[in-house]
């Protein structure tokens, strides 16, 4: 048992002065992920801030802009059926409820949800090198069991992924962060929260030591009208993702006017590529399209022994995803599969 003290703050400040810009200090809000982690002495805790009782950071708003205000305390749940997350963004809607069980959506946060780390196999076996857990250790994923890891952005020093479902959505959506510490308040684009290994796999964003999520920003546009969120896994019921796909687009006359294509369960961040992007505008929305995007997307993908299946199983999902997107109807209970 590792010691560590306990105190619950009031609001944002408070929060920052006990984290107080020291990696031993940890905020706790739903505890879904962090409380693993203790038990299984992956990290260690000299005290936990309790940020549960900031009301400010628990809500969903409307922006004057026309966009969304996601409170980082609100819950998982709570935001997945929230009526106008349900109306105006219902991609995120249904990621979340694709990700983890209903009992953990009840208790986990939207921010942290951000902050939740991978669930390599390594990283939480404390007897087994690894460069997240131990920097310079080495990656023992790279020669051993891989068949959830990384095919894209990895490193020599790490290729777990991200395990988050409602994250991919945001990248989709390209959400920001909002973010509040010791120097002040700033915002943070979505798609610059996360990191890639490379050298420092330790580091799974770009948070600094005593800064809190306060909340996330959704942008006017949702795209209601064309979106699909596609989980693979090799169980139905409460299993991470080998490879998710979040497909909007906003269609004109026939044509793609706007595409956001995003990736889960093969990088350690949501994956993203504006190139595929940008290919697919003003082009017809069509099988052979969305497999040129496919391509441009998986660009230098590769595999190791036991995960080189998920380099051809995350190209059929975007094409098989980008279909759907064209019909959000084929997503219903019991509904037909698009061909």
């Amino acid at each position: 048992m590792n010691n560590f003290s306990y105190i619950k703050v009031s609001d944002t400040q408070q929060a920052i002065a006990e984290l107080n810009g020291d990696i031993r200090n940890k905020a706790v809000a739903g505890g879904t992920n962090i409380n693993d982690l203790l038990k299984y002495f992956v990290t260690k805790a000299d005290k936990l801030v309790d940020i549960n009782p900031i009301q400010e950071s628990n809500s969903i708003i409307r922006l004057d802009d026309g966009g969304v205000r996601l409170g980082a305390l609100h819950t998982n749940a709570d935001t997945a059926y929230d009526p106008l997350i349900e109306e105006r963004y219902p991609l995120l809607s249904k990621a979340i409820l694709a990700g983890a069980s209903a009992q953990i959506r009840n208790m986990a946060t939207n921010g942290g949800n951000l902050m939740q780390r991978t669930r390599c196999y390594y990283f939480y076996d404390i007897n087994t090198p690894c460069n997240k857990r131990d920097p310079g250790s080495g990656c023992s994923a790279i020669s051993g069991h891989n068949r959830i890891h990384a095919i894209l952005g990895q490193s020599e020093n790490c290729i777990a992924v991200f395990p988050s479902d409602m994250c991919v959505a945001l990248a989709a959506l390209n959400a920001e962060v909002n973010i509040s510490g010791p120097n002040g308040e700033r915002k943070l684009p979505f798609a610059n929260f996360h990191r890639l290994p490379g050298e420092t796999p330790h580091l799974d964003n770009n948070l600094i030591h005593g800064e809190v999520i306060t909340s996330i920003d959704l942008p006017a546009e949702g795209f209601a009208k064309n979106y699909s969120y596609l989980k693979l896994r090799d169980r139905s019921s409460y299993s991470f993702a080998l490879v998710s796909v979040a497909s909007a687009f906003e269609l004109e006359e026939g044509s793609i006017k706007d595409a956001r294509i995003a990736l889960g369960g093969v990088a350690h961040k949501p994956w993203r590529v504006l190139e595929a992007e940008d290919f697919l505008k003003q082009k017809e929305p069509t099988r052979e399209n969305f497999s040129q995007a496919a391509q441009i997307i998986l660009k230098g993908a590769f595999g190791y022994e036991h995960n080189n299946f998920k380099i051809q199983l995350a190209n059929r999902a975007i094409i098989r995803n980008c279909i759907m997107a064209l019909n959000p109807e084929s997503q219903r209970p019991g509904a037909k599969p698009s061909r």
